[in-house]
């Protein structure tokens, strides 16, 4: 599947626009990923882009999340490999992380949230005066952007980064896209 038709797909299933945003944010941070670790850019960027594609339709019931994403990605004839990522990056379920892949979906889920609240705080609620030191201590507020689990962000150093080495790569990849995801 290419991205245009990835795209198509996750804008028939998902109207909330800072969900997309959200997605279109992960896939940005797994192609940074992809590009550092010596991966398939395109198979990991996709796999962020459609991680979410069931989620208005499961949100609701939390248990089926990423079973049903998994589920319509085999129909769409997505590789195995992305199907699984989607299917294990929801905890809920207690599948095992086998891949790189996995394990970089895992952590760029809650990363991108982390850094989109980190640019909404800022004066003009943009990225680019977002730093790297500015997340790290954003990260260390607890009841700052609860819902980026930070065991989940640091879980990045099982495929070999450090959290600055994995923050920066994200924290580039978003402001790449910054005007698309509207910040």
């Amino acid at each position: 599947m290419r991205r245009e038709e990835a795209l198509r797909e996750v804008t028939n299933r998902v109207n909330n626009k800072n969900l997309l945003n959200h997605m279109i944010a992960v896939e940005a941070i797994m192609g940074g990923l992809a590009e550092k670790l010596g991966e398939n850019k395109e198979k990991w960027m996709l796999c962020g882009l459609l991680h979410d594609i069931d989620y208005e339709e499961t949100m609701e019931l939390p248990e089926k999340h990423s079973i049903v994403g998994a589920e319509i990605l085999r129909e769409l004839s997505v590789d195995e490999d992305i199907v699984y990522a989607v299917k294990v990056h929801n905890e809920i379920h207690g599948f095992e992380r086998k891949s790189k892949m996995d394990k970089a979906l895992w952590a760029s889920d809650p990363l991108s949230g982390l850094i989109t609240a980190c640019a909404l705080v800022m004066p003009d609620k943009r990225l680019e005066n977002v730093t790297v030191d500015s997340v790290l201590k954003k990260m260390k507020k607890k009841d700052f952007a609860k819902g980026a689990n930070r065991e989940q962000i640091k879980s990045i150093e099982e495929i070999g980064l450090t959290l600055e080495e994995f923050i920066q790569i994200g924290l580039e990849s978003m402001k790449k896209i910054a005007q698309e995801i509207g910040l």
